[in-house]
């Protein structure tokens, strides 16, 4: 049964339950699917209604290339999403992009191998237009709160999006680099063109928690490693919760960015 709409989405890491104060409720959905990563947490912010996924399941046991993107996305649309808010760690691809910065993602290349990726397998077809796949007026939002906290962020940026689990090689990274990519992550894809073929409004925003291995290659920087990832991860998290907090407070109620009348336009027949 579909809950009412205007519901804000929250895909990330376990660290956002401290938002409800534990005033939330967990429940389990399955979608034709299948279960999504988690237990879906519902409670409200500002007075606004939320629904938090932990992306990779509440105990990390989820490898990228494992998570059941298209039930994660299914479960929130029939809970009533309409724009969903995304942190990612990423790695730097660029020198001058530094881990701590945040970047508000406008675009991505596509790097996966085995992930299903469309809600459209026929015998409906669609095809989405893809050409600015994040969230305009999110971002534009976003761009603001963070200028606003004082936070050093990025106001646009491309991310390379690979299957993972494992790291990139220096070949690699410096093929990445040369691809034009500024950032590298392992889960942008296929959330995004999920959302959107839904008419879901996204919003990635990116944290840069090391430089990639072509970096490395090019200096003296040490090659990427989880440590480091997961440790300046942490650091700025609580610089993440302000930002989500105050993209939530400040969010309009209507939306006015074209992304439902992108979903629309696209389904053929």
């Amino acid at each position: 049964m579909k809950n009412k709409k205007g519901k804000i989405g929250i895909i990330g890491g376990t660290g956002f339950y401290d938002f409800f104060k534990n005033n939330y409720k967990e429940i389990s959905l399955k979608t034709k699917f299948g279960f999504p990563s988690d237990k879906i947490a519902l409670g409200k912010i500002f007075g606004k209604d939320i629904a938090f996924l932990p992306r990779h399941g509440k105990k990390h046991s989820i490898p990228p290339h494992k998570i059941p993107y298209l039930a994660n996305i299914a479960a929130l649309q029939e809970l009533g999403v309409e724009r969903i808010i995304a942190p990612s760690a990423v790695g730097s691809l660029k020198r001058n992009i530094k881990p701590g910065d945040f970047v508000i993602c406008d675009q991505f290349i596509d790097q996966t191998k085995t992930r299903k990726d469309t809600f459209f397998d026929g015998p409906q077809v669609a095809h989405i237009e893809m050409a600015y796949p994040y969230c305009p007026e999110l971002r534009i939002l976003a761009i603001n709160e963070a200028k606003k906290l004082k936070i050093k962020t990025r106001l646009k940026g491309t991310v390379v999006v690979i299957e993972g689990p494992r790291f990139s090689t220096l070949a690699d990274s410096l093929r990445f680099s040369k691809m034009g990519a500024d950032l590298i992550n392992m889960t942008q894809y296929p959330e995004v063109v999920l959302a959107l073929e839904l008419g879901i409004c996204y919003l990635n925003i990116s944290l840069v928690t090391d430089y990639d291995a072509g970096i490395y290659a090019k200096g003296s920087v040490k090659p990427v490693s989880i440590e480091e990832v997961l440790t300046n991860f942490s650091k700025n998290t609580v610089k993440l919760r302000k930002l989500v907090l105050a993209i939530i407070k400040n969010m309009p109620t209507r939306k006015s960015c074209g992304c439902e009348e992108k979903a629309e336009r696209a389904i053929i027949g």
